[in-house]
């Protein structure tokens, strides 16, 4: 397959709108504003599940149903996508490594994907366990190893870039579901244990993973932000809770969400010393900035209604990227 054929771009004004919008600041909190900028994808139904804020300036998105990756432009707002080579994998996580290939977690076919944007190659690293269907979450720590979650596998996994090694951990508790994942500072990655209360970490050097129970039995931490105090925050997407972790300690801090139990918090990134995340619970969705230093929230409607944001991410200038699943659209929210 050439890749003329990987590639489907779609032109300024055929399928694709963008829009702004100004976001409406709560009374609580203060000092931030915020505006959204949204694209509709070109292929309906897509379900875009993760962005990444390149370092570029580019968008990317994983369109999960769609078994696509896509990249935005937003200075010109035109989007291209690129087909997975497996029909139906199901591309789901997304990050990209110090070359600006871009890699991704085929949530549907068991592999790990990375795609050369310059050539619209895509190169396949299966999983070397039948049992490990479901890769989830990647990220990369300092020397360029690749790490991941693996769902419903209760696993982790590593991959060597140059090698192209696979290697996958159990975690210790059953029924854990690792899901979201983060790299601190030392290259110490960490993760949330979504189907229990715990949250985890993995020593880089021996692979022994450390687990950190959090104090209510009924807490279901779903994704990680990163501080850079090393304070690890997370959405407890069961209780309606924002909290934090200090691994030094074990010490947590919760904070009840603006929109109540059933706020359903999700996607999770720090930005500009401040802690951001949508409510995925209440319709439409929100997004919701936590400020450490005053404890105030300050809450937006987001613009499309989200249709559940699964997961979004800061920009290098301190912006976010959603990807909004339901909707079909990625949305760029600038920060005043």
């Amino acid at each position: 397959m050439t890749a003329k054929s990987l590639l489907l771009v779609a032109a300024l004004l055929v399928g694709v709108s963008a829009g702004v919008c100004a976001g409406a600041q709560t009374p609580t909190g203060a000092g931030v504003t915020v505006t959204f900028r949204e694209w509709k994808l070109p292929t309906p139904g897509s379900h875009p599940h993760d962005p990444l804020a390149a370092a570029d300036g580019s968008i990317w998105y994983t369109g999960q149903m769609a078994s696509t990756l896509g990249r935005i432009d937003p200075r010109t707002d035109a989007i291209t996508e690129f087909h997975t080579k497996t029909p139906d994998s199901g591309p789901h996580g997304l990050v990209a490594d110090s070359n600006g290939n871009i890699w991704f977690t085929a949530n549907f076919k068991a592999y790990i994907g990375k795609l050369d944007p310059r050539t619209g190659a895509i190169t396949e690293y299966r999983l070397p366990d039948p049992n490990a269907t479901d890769p989830h979450t990647p990220a990369f720590d300092r020397s360029g190893t690749l790490w991941f979650t693996v769902l419903a596998a209760d696993m982790v996994g590593r991959l060597d870039p140059e090698t192209g090694k696979v290697t996958l951990l159990h975690v210790p508790t059953p029924h854990a579901a690792p899901y979201g994942i983060a790299m601190n500072a030392q290259g110490i990655p960490y993760f949330a244990e979504f189907g229990i209360n715990k949250l985890a970490s993995i020593d880089p050097t021996t692979l022994t993973i450390r687990e950190y129970v959090l104090p209510d039995r009924a807490s279901r931490p779903r994704r990680i932000a990163i501080a850079g105090d090393g304070a690890i925050w997370f959405s407890d997407y069961a209780r309606g809770d924002l909290g934090r972790l200090d691994p030094k300690t074990g010490e947590v801090q919760e904070w009840p969400s603006p929109g109540g139990a059933d706020s359903g918090p999700y996607g999770i990134a720090i930005a500009k010393g401040d802690v951001w995340y949508s409510e995925s619970g209440v319709n439409p969705n929100t997004l919701v900035r936590f400020s450490p230093a005053t404890g105030k929230f300050q809450v937006w409607k987001i613009p499309s209604g989200g249709g559940v944001v699964r997961n979004m991410m800061a920009t290098p200038d301190g912006n976010l990227v959603l990807a909004c699943s339901g909707v079909n659209q990625v949305d760029l929210v600038e920060v005043h």
